[in-house]
């Protein structure tokens, strides 16, 4: 991915950082130290991509000996750097071009980032900072987070249709009531849509890039770079109910990107979401809290290079 093409990706997440470090969800805890395990060691050091607002980073200082961040984002950086952790250092890069030494690190990140990077040029730059034996993680979160309430997660699934529609549209660069007009349900952007692999063939405006989610594991194997690939999956609770849930959709990208277009709550029927899930969680019996779906796909580089 070239430097424009990465800054767009970038630019993608400005203007929203504090609401993004508020409410998106930290890694799984018993992740962490089975990383370190893998990686043979009680305290590796971490190289997380994509680091955002430090979220990931944070939560690897608790089980890494230290940590960098690689974010080209200076507005999630910033975010990042007001978080101060004296293991935990922050540097505006890309992904695929850290400009950092080769064989660094033993436990390479990439929550819920990689589907922002170019996948052959990043992962030849992961394999590049990782030491022999080293553990490159990719993680995602399933979406929505898991309430227990159907209602809800319903009008989610519904709202994420309605903004796929929308970005479709304005990535073909229309405007004002063509931009608005009513959505069928056979429109063309959603012949892909799903909500396990949310980036499958997406059309986004401003000539942003999107790499499918459910490829991470067979990109991992077919690059070459490492000796042993596989999954894990995760449940991890998070606190929260009615407004955390409202409040986790105001932050994606695609919202926040939308309205910047000048798109309202009524027009992407984020109103009614947020009315329908206030109602949804008002009227359930039961509520056991809110948890979040996790898929960690693992590459491990050979224990010895090759010349």
């Amino acid at each position: 991915m070239g430097s424009a093409a990465g800054d767009r990706n970038s630019d993608r997440f400005s203007g929203f950082a504090d609401l993004y470090d508020t409410n998106r969800p930290a890694p799984p805890r018993a992740l962490g130290p089975l990383l370190a395990s893998y990686a043979n060691l009680a305290g590796p050091s971490v190289v997380d991509l994509g680091s955002g607002t430090g979220l990931s980073s944070r939560w690897a200082a608790e089980w890494a000996s230290s940590v960098i961040g690689i974010e080209p984002n200076d507005d999630m950086r910033a975010t990042a750097e007001s978080h101060h952790s004296p293991s935990v250092t922050y540097r505006p890069a890309v992904a695929h071009q850290t400009r950092l030494g080769d064989h660094c690190a033993d436990v390479v990140l990439a929550v819920q980032a990689m589907h922002w990077m170019e996948p052959e040029s990043t992962l030849a730059e992961v394999a590049r900072i990782l030491r022999p034996g080293g553990v490159f993680a990719v993680l995602d979160a399933d979406w929505p987070p898991v309430s227990g309430v159907a209602r809800a997660e319903q009008s989610w699934a519904v709202l994420h249709r309605r903004m796929r529609v929308f970005e479709a549209r304005a990535s073909r660069g229309e405007i004002a009531d063509e931009l608005r007009r009513p959505i069928v349900g056979d429109d063309p952007a959603l012949i892909d849509e799903d909500l396990r692999d949310p980036h499958r063939n997406r059309a986004m405006p401003g000539n942003v890039r999107s790499w499918s989610k459910s490829q991470h594991l067979d990109r991992l194997v077919s690059s070459g770079h490492f000796a042993f690939s596989r999954e894990l999956v995760f449940d991890e609770p998070v606190e929260g109910g009615a407004d955390r849930f409202v409040a986790l959709m105001r932050s994606q990208g695609s919202y926040q990107g939308l309205r910047r277009l000048g798109l309202t709550d009524d027009d992407l029927g984020s109103s009614t979401f947020e009315r329908e899930v206030h109602e949804a969680f008002s009227e359930a019996r039961s509520f056991i809290g809110l948890s979040f779906s996790w898929r960690v796909r693992l590459g491990m580089t050979p224990t010895t290079r090759t010349a």
